[in-house]
């Protein structure tokens, strides 16, 4: 479709947008965002109207852009006009920051930081954040960030970071933590000390765990192993053992950055004893490989944090790709529940301010962070969800993905050449839920992962003597499901964990 799309004129694609049955539209807007060519994109400027569109069209094409392999400057132009001067639905204005900062980086990826589209696309994701009244719209402008991932915008993250309340902080943590090694400098490390130490305030337990993540995983100093691992004896048990786990996780991973510095430190028989490392918390981390060849490495990664009364505080579970020094993170999936302490009769840690109640989901495709989504907020919003609750999963991300495109003409020896194409496409159908039973006092979530990758290989050999055309199609679907359901109605808690991964064809 996309190939046809590619010799469409302005008014041919506007047409087949505008007459094209409702439920066919997603996939004409995706696959004329994934074109990427001049009339496609005059014809999508012309049909999406964000005044007037359904939102879920609007969202279907912001993320498609977000998504885009190597987008081209005039699809952020598009993005950035339509952003303007509208009076935008919140969720639109959110997930549309989003994309431009996934645009945003993936341009200075290929060397075009320098275009004055791109300089608009920071100034509008900065503009957001200082005009910014509301608290939701700085962490949105934040996660933007995040997903840009430009060196210059670290000491504005590091700032919000320090001194932003409880949410803030967290979002701009979690955009650090999206950072390489090469940009976590001796500044970023010194803020993310003060505030695991809790120097100039109280930090939530969560933000204080991303900083020693951000300490631990980018080349640390041995000092700095070494006080976290100090400080671990005066915190909470449940903290206390996630952070320990997190260490002994280190040691096992052989990609892992502080591998080294760990292993002798853990030679030190004054930090490794049984002392420190049997904190009986039922918190844990947990980080291993699916598959392993040569060149790549595929891994599944499981966080859980408890409170002290064994409700389930965050959970992270996380799929990367690791090849030749490069991590991709191909899905991540945080739930993430607070306020839940007064709720369970658990008292708070000294100068640590009581949150609202509120359980939410954020996910990361790709390394590309999306919206987040709150499942409740607010005691009325909770008791609201649980008498009517629908037991409709929110469905988090769904459609179809150009994940390369690439055409290369080869000239041989014998004078001739040959022209390589090759493509390939990802069908999406992401879902999650969260569950929370006051009478039953459970609490389940589900992740459910359905995809379909396919690949068009061609080489072709045309001369006036010779014409020879070498064609391969692959096509692979795989499905995954990620169940917890937690019990905390008697001590111990009950936790059941699940991962049922399909069968995979492969054709």
């Amino acid at each position: 479709f996309i190939q046809m799309l590619r010799s469409a004129k302005k008014r041919d694609v506007l047409q087949l947008l505008r007459r094209a049955p409702e439920e066919a539209r997603p996939f004409l807007v995706e696959a004329a965002v994934a074109t990427q060519s001049v009339a496609s994109l005059a014809a999508l400027s012309d049909f999406l109207d964000f005044s007037q569109e359904p939102k879920s069209l609007l969202e279907k094409f912001l993320y498609t852009a977000a998504f885009s392999p190597r987008p081209s400057g005039e699809l952020l132009q598009l993005v950035l006009d339509k952003l303007d001067g509208e009076q935008l639905a919140p969720e639109v204005w959110e997930t549309g920051i989003v994309a431009v900062g996934s645009l945003v980086g993936k341009l200075c990826q290929q060397k075009l930081c320098g275009l004055q589209v791109v300089e608009r696309g920071v100034e509008t994701m900065l503009r957001g954040l200082r005009g910014a009244e509301q608290e939701p719209k700085v962490v949105i402008s934040l996660l933007a960030l995040g997903n840009a991932r430009l060196p210059e915008t670290i000491p504005t993250l590091l700032e919000h970071a320090e001194d932003g309340p409880r949410a803030v902080t967290a979002a701009a943590t979690s955009a650090l933590q999206r950072f390489p090694a090469a940009h976590i400098s001796s500044k970023v490390k010194q803020v993310m000390r003060r505030i695991f130490h809790q120097k100039r305030k109280s930090y939530d337990k969560t933000c204080r765990l991303a900083a020693a993540e951000i300490l631990l995983d980018n080349h640390p100093l041995p000092m700095d192993v070494i006080n976290i691992l100090l400080a671990t004896s005066e915190m909470e048990t449940e903290v206390a053992t996630f952070l320990l786990l997190k260490v002994q996780n280190s040691l096992r991973d052989h990609h892992h950055l502080a591998r080294k510095i760990m292993k002798d430190i853990m030679g030190d028989p004054r930090i490794n004893n049984y002392n420190f490392f049997s904190k009986a918390g039922i918190s844990s981390s947990f980080s291993g490989p699916l598959a392993v060849t040569q060149d790549l490495t595929s891994t599944f990664g499981l966080d859980l944090l408890f409170l002290e009364g064994g409700f389930l505080r965050k959970s992270v579970s996380d799929f990367s790709l690791l090849s030749h020094g490069q991590h991709l993170r191909a899905a991540q999936v945080t739930f993430e529940a607070q306020g839940m302490e007064s709720m369970m009769g658990e008292s708070l840690s000294e100068g640590e301010e009581e949150p609202e109640l509120m359980a939410g989901m954020a996910a990361t495709f790709f390394d590309v962070q999306l919206r987040p989504i709150v499942f409740f907020q607010g005691y009325t919003d909770l008791m609201g969800k649980v008498l009517l609750s629908s037991a409709e999963p929110t469905s988090v991300v769904r459609g179809n993905l150009l994940l390369m495109d690439h055409h290369q003409v080869i000239p041989l020896q014998a004078g001739l050449q040959v022209t390589v194409k090759l493509q390939a496409g990802l069908g999406l159908d992401i879902s999650a839920d969260m569950d929370v039973s006051i009478w039953e006092q459970e609490l389940k979530t589900s992740v459910n992962a359905r995809g379909s990758l396919a690949m068009d290989f061609q080489a072709e050999l045309d001369s006036p003597l010779l014409q020879a055309t070498l064609r391969s199609q692959t096509e692979v679907e795989t499905s995954l499901h990620f169940d917890t359901k937690l019990r905390f109605s008697s001590s111990p808690v009950l936790m059941c964990l699940q991962l049922r991964e399909e069968q995979v064809p492969y054709r």
